[in-house]
């Protein structure tokens, strides 16, 4: 597995930077010129890059549910920064389920609280999937490694798993996300989990197991009954 270090600073290689005085002298460049140019500015913003990273519909998502905000707020004040200096990055949190028909905004709330991290400078490394997306990624194949796949969402410091319970109950469908909830259980780590069932309905979708993980460790969010998205169509 590839993993990524810092870079060696120039000032800690002399060797680099004699080689460097050397190519300068020699092309008849004042080093005390380069020296002095100004620092380009990073060409994307955190927000920026957040933005690329979600789907069009939902670049522009804000979060302003009370209880979604509450959550943002309690996963900041858990961050940690790796290193002196650094800045705080997403760890450990709780978690949310937020229930209620489809088109509620559930979805949109979702995306927004992860904007609403990276806007108070918070560092965040996530994913976001609907369970059905997740349950075919888990599916075994010739070419693909579905070990990986479940790590992959088990330990990303935040994930979104949108629409639990739509696919079609199944052993297997019961297995993995058990498997996917117990991990994020023990290790604390924050996730973001709409649904569109009542939590009596998901015990039945999924089993008991699951449902006493995520009666622990998320904070369960009511969404009005109301189809915002039909709504805006009749406006």
């Amino acid at each position: 597995m590839r993993t990524h270090r810092d870079p060696q600073t120039l000032a800690d290689a002399p060797s680099v930077l004699d080689r460097m005085a050397r190519i300068l002298a020699a092309r008849g460049i004042d080093r005390a010129t380069v020296d002095a140019l100004p620092d380009e500015p990073e060409p994307f913003s955190p927000e920026d890059a957040l933005s690329a990273g979600m789907p069009p519909r939902y670049r522009s998502a804000v979060a302003d549910h009370p209880l979604v905000l509450a959550w943002t707020r309690q996963v900041a004040a858990q961050a940690a920064a790796p290193s002196t200096g650094a800045r705080r990055q997403v760890t450990t949190g709780p978690s949310l389920l937020m229930a209620g028909v489809t088109g509620a905004g559930k979805t949109h709330q979702a995306y927004g609280a992860v904007r609403v991290l990276v806007q108070a400078g918070i560092g965040v490394r996530w994913r976001a999937t609907t369970a059905a997306d997740l349950y075919a990624e888990l599916r075994p194949s010739s070419d693909t490694d579905t070990e990986r796949v479940l790590s992959a969402y088990s330990r990303v410091p935040l994930l979104i798993l949108d629409d639990l319970g739509a696919a079609k109950t199944s052993e297997f469908v019961e297995e993995q996300t058990y498997r996917l909830v117990n991990r994020r259980y023990n290790a604390m780590l924050p996730t973001l989990i709409t649904t569109n069932l009542r939590i009596s309905d998901l015990k039945a979708h999924l089993g008991d197991r699951v449902t006493s993980r995520l009666a622990e460790m998320t904070t369960r969010v009511e969404f009005e009954p109301v189809d915002r998205r039909r709504l805006q169509r009749a406006a």
